[in-house]
């Protein structure tokens, strides 16, 4: 059974930091590219970051510089480090594990972002 856990998320002021963890069981964790992702009520699920097996990463625009993801194969866990936060951040943050035609979803975790 795949099981995908976030935690990590909760309420910020802006300019603040969080860290997000998502940890995996029941995948060869270290052969599955990890995603992180977030939704706003409204609008698509859109992905802000990604981390290959082989470790190359990538990050969508608005969070380049700010946000950095990074994965302990030892521990089965990917993180995403988020610095200089903004309200426009706020959504649920969503970790995906893929590998060719398997995709797995956690449960979500909540990050707002607010004065």
């Amino acid at each position: 059974q795949v099981q995908l856990v976030e935690s990590g998320g909760g309420l910020v002021q802006p300019g603040g930091s969080l860290r997000l963890s998502c940890a995996a069981s029941g995948i060869m964790f270290r052969f599955y590219d990890m995603n992180w992702y977030r939704q706003v009520p409204g609008k698509q699920r859109e992905l802000v970051a990604g981390i290959t097996s082989g470790r190359s990463t990538n990050y969508e625009d608005s969070v380049k510089g700010r946000f950095t993801i990074s994965r302990d194969n030892a521990k089965n866990t990917v993180y995403l480090q988020m610095n200089s936060l903004k309200p426009e951040d706020t959504a649920v943050y969503y970790c995906n594990a893929v590998q060719f035609g398997s995709s797995y979803w956690g449960q979500g975790t909540q990050v707002t972002v607010s004065s």
